[in-house]
């Protein structure tokens, strides 16, 4: 069961934007990441959530999607995320975040699968763009945006190739390919 949630959690870049998540299912998501670990139990994350259009499109234009795809500018309207989750750091309780947004990102995006839904983890983000428009004050640095929605895309897990080459590719039908190297390569003894 929950091999079968990790291996459907693949990053989706495109969602059927006539499908709302409400503001409920954001709060519930980040319910997971609370129960989430938390280096020397800090809990220093802060989340800001975002369903409303006009907020998700301040969101939408400060993030890049699929470094992988030159030719694909992201989604396309019709296609956009109708949530996302904002990860901060709250820098007067620690400096540091360690690994604390990984782990609360995969517990928000596992849930987010369980539920029918699909997200997409950017780290490629105009930082200094998106506080301003969302009001962060200085104290939060912005570590992670999570885009979430119904998905509207198949995505395909393969093995890499001869060639060795890990980079995700999508077919012209769009059908979304991400490649994962074998067990055997990744255990060394």
């Amino acid at each position: 069961m929950i091999r079968d949630l990790i291996i459907s959690n693949r990053s989706c870049r495109r969602f059927h934007e006539n499908f709302a998540v409400e503001r409920k299912t954001l709060e519930e998501l980040v319910e997971l990441a609370r129960y989430s670990a938390s280096a020397a139990n800090l809990q220093p994350l802060k989340y800001i959530l975002s369903c409303e259009p006009d907020r998700n499109a301040q969101i939408f234009a400060n993030v890049a999607w699929a470094g992988y795809l030159k030719d694909w500018p992201g989604p396309a309207e019709g296609e956009r995320p109708t949530a996302y989750i904002v990860v901060l750091g709250d820098t007067e309780i620690n400096t540091t975040f360690g690994c604390d947004h990984g782990i609360a990102a995969q517990s928000i995006l596992l849930g987010a699968r369980d539920r029918g839904l699909a997200g997409c983890m950017i780290g490629l983000i105009k930082r200094e763009e998106l506080r301003k428009a969302l009001q962060i004050p200085p104290r939060y640095e912005i570590l992670l945006v999570l885009a979430i929605g119904k998905p509207k895309e198949e995505i395909v897990v393969d093995t890499v190739g001869p060639d060795g080459s890990i980079k995700y590719w999508r077919e012209s039908n769009g059908v979304h390919h991400v490649p994962k190297r074998s067990l055997s390569e990744l255990i060394l003894g």
